[in-house]
């Protein structure tokens, strides 16, 4: 498909632009995300969280011919783990990477017997791991509820940017100054469940996850204050999207490695930057 089909064809064009305001969206609400987690070494929650994310995916295929709510689920899901990988690393002797690693596998092994006993070994769990190069999948109702819940996501982090910026430095500090730590943590964790489940049908459960660690890496290559990395990963993940996200509608690929190939070339090309800056 090329471009000029794309954008002279009422119909194909009408199918791509809501994709792409779908991953517009999503791509700047992981990169705002991303920053911090990265900063705070915890970016492993956003893999984790997208593992779980196939499990998420694959349960509604149990009563896809009873109900109709399959984003729904998999938002509940999603969000249920990150509360529980909080508190197995806060409760208990489980650190927090040993809790993402222990929900993580066993969400996609869960997930993947599930596919054995309804669908089979289809090309259902490749494009739900990888995403896929179809858009047909996004009907109106999960159009409106992505938008709505990632301008929520967007809007939370501008609300609550001095927090976060707080939380991310120094937690004794944010105490100090009255910011309720595990309300933050809450916030956040939320925030990047929601990010990860509107994403999966566009770029896979397994791949999302890169949205929030390679454009804010590629920001951090290029700037020396946290504002300016949290401003510049936003626009580097969106156009990166953007150029990922048409290249596997023209050359046929699934949007999830396409989008993500596109990342890894800006995060290489800014590393290259900052070498020659040094020389």
């Amino acid at each position: 498909m090329s471009l000029s089909e794309i954008f002279t064809n009422p119909f194909i064009c009408k199918i791509v632009m809501r994709a792409l305001i779908v991953g517009v969206l999503v791509s700047l609400s992981a990169a705002l995300l991303g920053v911090g987690l990265v900063l705070k070494r915890f970016s492993m929650i956003g893999d984790g969280l997208s593992h779980v994310g196939f499990l998420a995916v694959a349960i509604p295929t149990v009563f896809a011919s009873l109900v109709n709510f399959s984003l729904e689920i998999s938002l509940i899901i999603v969000v249920l783990a990150s509360f529980l990988i909080m508190r197995i690393s806060q409760s208990t002797k489980i650190n927090g990477d040993s809790a993402i690693a222990l929900i993580s596998t066993s969400a996609v092994a869960i997930g993947v017997i599930i596919f054995d006993f309804t669908t089979g070994m289809t090309t259902d769990i490749c494009n739900n791991m990888f995403g896929s190069s179809s858009v047909l999948t996004l009907t109106d109702k999960d159009l409106y509820i992505s938008i709505a819940l990632s301008l929520i996501c967007i809007g939370t982090f501008v609300f609550l940017y001095n927090k976060i910026f707080c939380y991310t430095f120094d937690e004794s500090f944010a105490a100090s100054q009255g910011i309720k730590i595990k309300r933050c943590q809450a916030a956040v964790s939320l925030m990047i469940s929601v990010t990860i489940v509107i994403g999966m049908r566009l770029l896979g459960a397994i791949m999302i996850s890169a949205l929030t660690i390679f454009p804010a890496l590629t920001a951090m290559m290029l700037c020396k204050t946290y504002k300016s990395a949290v401003v510049s990963s936003a626009i580097i993940s969106v156009i990166c999207f953007v150029i990922g996200f048409f290249a596997a509608c023209m050359l046929s690929l699934q949007t999830g490695p396409a989008v993500i190939i596109v990342n890894l070339l800006a995060f290489a090309a800014s590393v290259i930057i900052k070498k020659l800056k040094r020389a």
